[in-house]
């Protein structure tokens, strides 16, 4: 198929956009101006990677998200669940909710203990959903009165489902990105198909940063830190589990059967089908 991109904008910034695309096994979430943003899955299934969660979604369910590096990841099973993907996002700028709402955003410290949080659709959300996809799909209906009347309408309803004090501790504390610790942000996911490149960009760091930090912290580098990890979690796995050596090679991060094979080999000696026999011998 051919993907679509569809936007409304309120005083020249996209406040809401509608993404349908083909299945990708991964991308980065790519922000600009330090926005907040929620996700509707319209259809489709994929997953949401971050330094200390790992999110599935599906159809029919929302994403709240803050202004971080994260990534949008699909795996087989999402992948048959339909042909492509379509998200319903709306973006939120502190400059503008300040605008909105006459709010003064730092007169409150409030955090919250999450950077993306899964979110319950409900019939007053599902209604809203609606109407901006009816606006994305008729942008000559959308002029800058209705885009701003829809923006606060979103504001006072996603404001609701959250347990803060008041709108504005909840607004400011989705512009306030709480931290990870480098060496939780790998461990969390070890056992990814995250390459170098995308480990670095998931803590933030260019790739020479993120490997100078990762021997500090390690005494290895990633490549060899990575590989012997997953190779331990394979022979465990295969010494006392009865999984397919496919779904053990994708459970430890392996993008292929043929590269955790040879892999495997090398460092063991034996392939994954031998281990397994001699251990259980």
């Amino acid at each position: 198929m051919v993907p679509e991109h569809k936007v409304l904008k309120y005083k020249g910034q996209v406040v809401f956009e509608k993404i349908t695309t083909p299945y990708i096994p991964r991308v980065p979430k790519l922000f600009q101006n330090n926005e907040a943003c929620f996700m509707f899955i319209n259809k489709g299934e994929f997953s949401v990677r971050t330094p200390d969660q790992f999110i599935s979604l599906k159809k029919g369910k929302g994403l709240l998200a803050k202004c971080f590096d994260y990534f949008f990841e699909t795996n087989q099973a999402q992948r048959a669940s339909s042909d492509h993907i379509e998200i319903l996002a709306v973006l939120l700028y502190p400059s503008m909710v300040e605008e909105l709402f006459q709010f003064d955003l730092s007169l409150s410290e409030l955090t919250v203990n999450f950077n993306v949080k899964q979110i319950k659709i409900d019939s007053l959300l599902n209604n809203y959903k609606e109407s901006i996809n009816l606006l994305l799909d008729n942008p000559e209906l959308a002029d800058e009165a209705i885009i701003k009347t829809k923006l606060i309408e979103f504001i006072l309803l996603i404001g609701k489902t959250q347990n803060a004090p008041s709108l504005l501790d909840f607004l400011s504390a989705m512009f306030r990105t709480n931290s990870t610790e480098f060496k939780t942000t790998v461990n969390n996911n070890l056992y990814s198909s995250l390459s170098i490149d995308e480990f670095a960009k998931l803590c933030g760091m260019s790739v020479s940063s993120f490997k100078r930090k990762f021997n500090e912290t390690f005494q290895e580098s990633p490549k060899k830190y990575f590989g012997k990890m997953k190779l331990q979690k394979a022979s465990k796995m295969l010494a006392t589990g009865n999984l397919r050596i496919s779904e053990i090679a994708y459970d430890c991060g392996y993008e292929s059967i043929s590269t955790f094979n040879r892999s495997f080999k090398t460092h063991f000696g034996q392939s994954p089908s031998e281990y397994r026999l001699s251990q259980t011998a």
